[in-house]
């Protein structure tokens, strides 16, 4: 039997004074609970209660035994009500993992308001662009945008994202509206290096369909921030993600072109790793994001449509 359950049964018999009273307490059966007893007995070799039909004592070594049962029980309960706040209260720490763009921009302002609502917790926020292996890594979440690989991930979806090619009316007033994707290959196209093929943006036709154009520029960068900077500051065109330029599209700094060559979004999804109880600050802080982003997140601009590049 196990040996600190045996400790628990004993120290539940000698205050109630009663083998038929303690069973009842722990739900067991008068004859179980002996059995603990006896097996404690049997191992150390000593006996540890006097029995008589009309009371129980506890012999000396019973006694001695009795006071170091009740602080290791103690400690056991109150190691378990430790662990098991973890999956009731969010509280330590949280390691997250972001795109560098979406951190900084949606992420980030939101920290502070998270944060007062659980004061028991603090945030460990790494922000790149590569994908991470949360379990080899220690990570508790990340936040990914776009396709998901298979794994075995659970993943929850927080947002769509539309991709939106886009320039400044400054560059288009200097150097024409590209009416077609064709148009873009006579353009100053803003090259994003972290993609597989970042010389070939991938457009859908309206009837069906995906064009591949081959595009070139005087800017190449693995930062989709900066190239949006250039954009903004007329360098060029550039396919981004709605969630970079909203602010950008309602100021009027950059315009949406070839908006009918559109794709279904993509999307923002929280991915963690698949145990039997996810922990408290784990879902806290999905279900946190997913009610500041929503089907309809604020960063969407109306009238602005979906292209992926």
């Amino acid at each position: 039997m196990d040996k600190l359950t045996g400790m628990a049964v004993f120290t539940q018999v000698v205050e109630a004074q009663s083998f038929s009273k303690a069973a009842l307490k722990l739900g067991l059966s008068k004859s179980a609970v002996s059995k603990h007893v006896a097996a404690l007995e049997d191992r150390l070799g000593v006996v540890l209660l006097n029995r008589t039909t009309r009371r129980l004592s506890l012999t000396g070594p019973g006694a001695s035994f009795y006071e170091h049962c009740v602080r290791l029980v103690a400690d056991a309960e109150e190691a378990e009500r430790a662990v098991t706040q973890f999956q009731i209260e969010p509280k330590g720490t949280i390691r997250i993992n972001a795109p560098i763009d979406f951190g900084r921009q949606h992420i980030a302002p939101w920290l502070g308001e998270f944060l007062g609502r659980y004061p028991e917790l603090t945030i460990d926020l790494t922000l790149n662009d590569r994908i991470i292996d949360l379990v080899d890594e220690g990570y508790d979440l990340a936040v990914r945008v776009g396709q998901l690989a298979d794994s075995s991930l659970i993943a929850r979806r927080l947002a769509p994202v539309h991709l939106i090619v886009v320039a400044s009316p400054s560059y288009l007033q200097k150097h024409g509206v590209p009416q077609t994707p064709a148009d873009l290959t006579r353009h100053n196209c803003l090259i994003y290096t972290y993609k597989p093929n970042p010389d070939v943006w991938f457009l859908a036709q309206p009837g069906g369909g995906t064009l591949q154009i081959p595009v070139k520029g005087s800017l190449r960068s693995n930062n989709g921030g900066l190239l949006r900077e250039a954009a903004v500051a007329g360098v060029g065109i550039v396919p981004t993600p709605d969630f970079m330029v909203g602010d950008d599209l309602r100021a009027g700094r950059v315009v949406p072109l070839l908006c009918d060559w559109r794709q279904p979004p993509l999307a923002v999804h929280a991915v963690y790793p698949q145990n039997r109880f996810v922990p408290a600050k784990v879902r806290a802080l999905v279900d946190f994001l997913a009610g500041r982003y929503g089907p309809k997140p604020y960063w969407q601009v109306e009238g602005s449509t979906g292209s992926e590049a």
